[in-house]
């Protein structure tokens, strides 16, 4: 089979779009005038002199008729350069064009040029091949070995051009390495829209509609150009084929881009740097990516970065998220996921944001089974600490903090806020619930305005809950406390000698809840064991249990009156009474992660029977449903947590005695949160081991300064200030 086809001299240039794909009255320009900003009639054809002037300084083109230019065209800008096919020059000048240090002239020298528009003082010098592109205005490439776009270009989306069949399609195998829960990726896609798609395998309609819609959603006709917008600069780079690349985009030193959208604006401009290789992806805006990192088959999300030979497979990558070192295979991870160490790998996961993998972490990357289609789960703040290996399948309650070791078995873990530590020594397994809130309150409400404060997106197309403190929480807070009355129960009439078996839940529970009112001293002295978390047959067993489910009120009270003070703030006529009416209802137990957007599940639903109906029939309806499910949240939200406030209040209604007593109560939890925040951190200063590397504390103060001087520390006590006000405040409206 020959590799290389002989064809006609006179060729280059023209036939981009085959004569079966030109609609009647057209020629195979018709789509690139479209695309092109400027009008066709700025243009004229060259005049002789410039001809002869172009000639002259080393220029060839098969035809000097296909070459049209401004009125603001200096043929002596143009050098040692073949132009083959119809070409637009935009204006000409002797101007230079600076991007921070580099100072190259306008013009275009040393290059081959086919069938181009370049806009208006462009410099284009040692381009080996520029074939069908839209260049915009002001833009630089330089010293570019291969530039082209095909006739069947598609930019990274997942669809199908006129005349290609099915198996050419693009898909992203997301949360599962099978295959099973493959996408279709496509420019806008964010990580709501794969989850959805992803997760409700089992919705054949809804299936079937979304790839009708993303289909539909790009044109299918061949012949569009490969763009790059005004102020572009791309250097020193090998290949780029099939590429559309937004304004304001600097590309320098790059091996390969193929088959990509690139997102760029003059407020978020992209960077792509030194050695990168993509292919087959989407590029979000304000992304960094550098340093010899691969990404095939993926999406990033705005203001993403991908860093040091980082590898990017399969998998969606979330808005504000960074990652430097390592491997992400056959992933879905929401927005603000952070991974900066060697070695450590994300594999068939679905990863719901505010997380981080320590180094020499490897998540998912052993299998229990013959196959290779299990799948992780994870809630929010997933933190897996330095050399944690966990096998397939299993599942993570939100903000899970896994210590260093290699856990041998599938895990279900539903308790939020916790600690898993594998105990060799023992065998066994031991959580240790609500330990952030208990040991590392600095870090926990730190993160919150953390992952605030570098949300750096102009373009918020995700809508994205920060709070570790929300719904979704707050429903597995409950969960859990209820799970650890029935263990303690169990406990209990295990210690007694009591039997288990033939007791109900329900009473269970009873005999915990009660003893978990009582005393620490008697909860101390069980055995307290937790169920169904480990496929295994070793013990699994609950730290501090008491402490723990008195973290878990304190956490849920703090929910509840800090979006109820919410609630007051934004009505300032609203008396206790006015909002218990308001907000009155039945509490809304189930909620959906929805790439980062939290919703009541019942509202997603309808988003999907809407979408199988025809009544959501684009993804831009799609989006503008979301946008309306986050504009009721902030209400919803409220709703949700005055009805906890009734549930652990133990009715009803809450009488305006217990709300005045809920305020105080929050006063309190408010000044733990400072006190826990100042006391968490002032553990490193104390840290003996820490201060040994110094000569004296007045060195040490001078490299880290004090706890004291922290600005995290000085903003918490800030707000608990704030808060105590506030909460004077409500108590004096009648």
């Amino acid at each position: 089979m020959d590799n290389i086809s002989l064809m006609p001299e006179g060729c280059i240039g023209r036939g981009f779009l085959p004569a079966e794909y030109i609609p009647e009255g057209k020629d195979e320009y018709y789509l690139r005038n479209a695309q092109l900003e400027t009008s066709a009639g700025q243009h004229r054809h060259l005049r002789r002199g410039e001809v002869k002037l172009l000639i002259k300084n080393g220029n060839a083109c098969d035809n000097w008729d296909n070459i049209l230019v401004t009125d603001e065209f200096d043929p002596g800008q143009i050098k040692n350069t073949e132009f083959f096919g119809f070409v637009r020059i935009g204006r000409m000048r002797r101007v230079v064009l600076e991007h921070h240090d580099l100072q190259i002239p306008a013009g275009i020298s040393d290059s081959r040029i086919i069938a181009c528009d370049i806009g208006d003082d462009v410099a284009i010098h040692n381009v080996r091949y520029l074939a069908h592109y839209i260049i915009g205005d002001r833009c630089i490439l330089l010293d570019i070995d291969e530039m082209h776009a095909t006739n069947h270009a598609k930019f990274g989306n997942g669809i199908i051009k006129d005349g290609e069949s099915e198996n050419i399609r693009v898909w992203l195998d997301l949360m599962n390495e099978a295959g099973g829960r493959r996408v279709m990726p496509f420019d806008g896609m964010i990580p709501a829209d794969a989850y959805i798609w992803a997760k409700y395998r089992d919705d054949g309609l809804l299936q079937k509609k979304l790839g009708q819609i993303t289909q539909k959603s790009f044109d299918s006709r061949r012949g569009f150009y490969g763009t790059i917008g005004q102020q572009c600069i791309i250097k020193c780079s090998r290949i780029l084929k099939d590429v559309k690349i937004g304004s304001h985009c600097y590309i320098k030193g790059i091996n390969k881009l193929k088959n990509l959208t690139i997102n760029s604006s003059e407020s978020e401009p992209t960077q792509i740097g030194e050695g990168v290789e993509m292919v087959n992806g989407i590029v979000g805006f304000g992304c960094h990516i550098f340093y010899g990192c691969k990404a095939v088959r993926f999406i990033m999300g705005n203001n993403s970065n991908l860093k040091y030979g980082a590898r990017l497979l399969n998998s969606f990558l979330g808005d504000n998220s960074t990652v430097s070192c390592c491997e992400i295979l056959n992933n879905l991870i929401f927005p603000a996921h952070e991974q900066h160490h060697n070695n450590s790998f994300l594999i068939a996961g679905l990863v719901m944001g505010q997380s981080n993998l320590a180094a020499g972490a490897t998540i998912g990357s052993n299998h229990n089974s013959r196959s290779n289609d299990n799948e992780l789960q994870a809630g929010r703040g997933f933190w897996p600490g330095l050399c944690a290996n966990v096998k397939h399948s299993c599942r993570f309650a939100s903000y899970v903090l896994l210590s260093k070791g290699s856990y041998p078995a599938e895990m279900d873990i539903p308790l939020p806020f916790s600690l898993l530590n594998n105990n060799t020594s023992d065998n066994s397994l031991e959580v240790m619930p609500a330990f952030w809130w208990l040991h590392n309150m600095y870090a926990l409400a730190r993160n919150t305005w953390k992952f605030q404060n570098r949300d750096k997106r102009k373009t918020k197309v995700q809508n994205v809950e920060f709070d570790s403190l929300a719904p979704d929480t707050a429903e597995e807070i409950l969960n859990a406390r209820y799970m650890l009355e029935v263990w303690v129960g169990k406990a209990v009439l295990r210690k007694n000698g009591e039997q288990i078996k033939n007791r109900q839940e329900a009473e269970l529970a009873k005999i915990g809840r009660q003893l978990l009112s009582e005393s620490e001293d008697k909860v101390s002295q069980l055995e307290v064991l937790g169920e169904r978390m480990e496929k295994s047959k070793r013990k699994v067993v609950i730290l501090c249990a008491f402490k723990g489910y008195h973290a878990y009120g304190q956490m849920l009270h703090y929910y509840a009156l800090k979006n109820l003070l919410q609630y007051l703030k934004s009505n300032p006529e609203a008396t206790f009474e006015s909002m218990s009416k308001a907000l009155a209802g039945n509490r809304q137990n189930k909620w959906t992660n929805l790439g980062g957007q939290l919703a009541p599940t019942p509202d997603v639903d309808l988003i999907r029977a809407d979408i199988g109906s025809g009544k959501l029939d684009s993804w831009q309806k799609i989006h503008s449903r979301y946008d309306a499910l986050w504009d009721k949240y902030p209400l919803d939200k409220q709703k949700h947590a005055f009805a906890i406030l009734c549930e652990i209040s133990g009715s009803d209604c809450v009488t305006s005695r217990q709300w005045l007593s809920a305020l105080d109560k929050a006063v309190q939890i408010q000044e733990f949160i400072r006190d826990q925040v100042y006391i968490t951190l002032k553990k490193d200063f104390d840290n003996p081991y820490r201060q040994m590397t110094y000569r004296n504390m007045d060195e040490m103060t001078a490299v880290i300064g004090t706890v004291d001087d922290n600005s995290f520390v000085k903003q918490v006590k800030g707000e608990t200030e704030t808060f105590r006000k506030i909460v004077e405040e409500v108590k004096k409206r009648k």
